[in-house]
């Protein structure tokens, strides 16, 4: 075999090799983030944040958003009730299971038919949602509210959508394991031809804005609890 001979070989050898890298990297699930895949800085950040009250929420079914007027109602009865600064109250709220979908955006809900799937009605329609209805406050899209009264129903602070408990200091928080396993359900359920990374991925672009993903959530809730002190919530 001459020089240029075994070059070619060689060249077209691992040109070969790095396709098949490629195509299974593309095919093969990823199941587990490790470290350099997610945002560990900002989570950190959370665990560490410096509040007086610092409270998780842990949230594995959608139940009619129920679980959003209790973080409301935490917000309110902590700042009115117990006086305590608003600017020294965390909450987050940990989000997996079918809760998880609450986290991503109407371009999912209507996609991925989350509503039908889910068995979630649209208030607006009575029909299966095409949006997620749990997102926009009552102000939106200015989010400008008439009146500071907390007993005024139209207030921010009888607000319950995600959008007006963000604007309070609420921070979300999206499984990645969870949108894993959600991903392969949508398949199952709905015949899909994508594979569930390809999924994964166009989910994962969709977040609400300001949505946190993490790597695990029941491994997140330790953290928070063990290392950041929070206290632990499921309602």
């Amino acid at each position: 075999m001459t020089n240029l001979t075994r070059r070619l070989f060689l060249g077209q050898a691992t040109a070969s090799l790095a396709a098949l890298s490629a195509m299974r990297s593309s095919a093969n699930p990823q199941l587990v983030y490790k470290r350099s895949d997610w945002n560990v800085a900002g989570f950190n950040q959370l665990v560490k944040y410096p509040s007086r009250v610092k409270q998780v929420f842990d949230e594995n079914e959608i139940g009619g958003g129920k679980f959003l007027n209790n973080i409301k109602n935490s917000l309110n009865g902590l700042h009115f009730g117990f006086g305590i600064p608003s600017d020294q109250i965390k909450i987050v709220a940990a989000m997996h299971g079918s809760a998880n979908t609450l986290n991503f955006d109407d371009y999912v809900w209507q996609k991925y038919r989350v509503g039908e799937w889910l068995k979630v009605q649209d208030p607006r329609t009575g029909q299966p949602a095409v949006r997620n209805p749990f997102f926009a406050g009552k102000a939106a899209p200015e989010t400008h509210y008439a009146t500071q009264d907390p007993d005024n129903e139209n207030s921010l602070f009888q607000d319950t959508s995600i959008q007006a408990l963000q604007l309070r200091g609420v921070q979300f928080l999206c499984c990645h394991t969870a949108t894993e396993e959600q991903s392969r359900a949508l398949i199952k359920q709905f015949d899909l031809s994508q594979k569930p990374e390809e999924i994964v991925k166009d989910l994962l672009a969709h977040t609400v804005p300001d949505v946190l993903v993490v790597a695990s959530m029941v491994s997140a809730i330790a953290l928070l609890q063990s290392e950041g002190h929070y206290s632990y919530i499921t309602v």
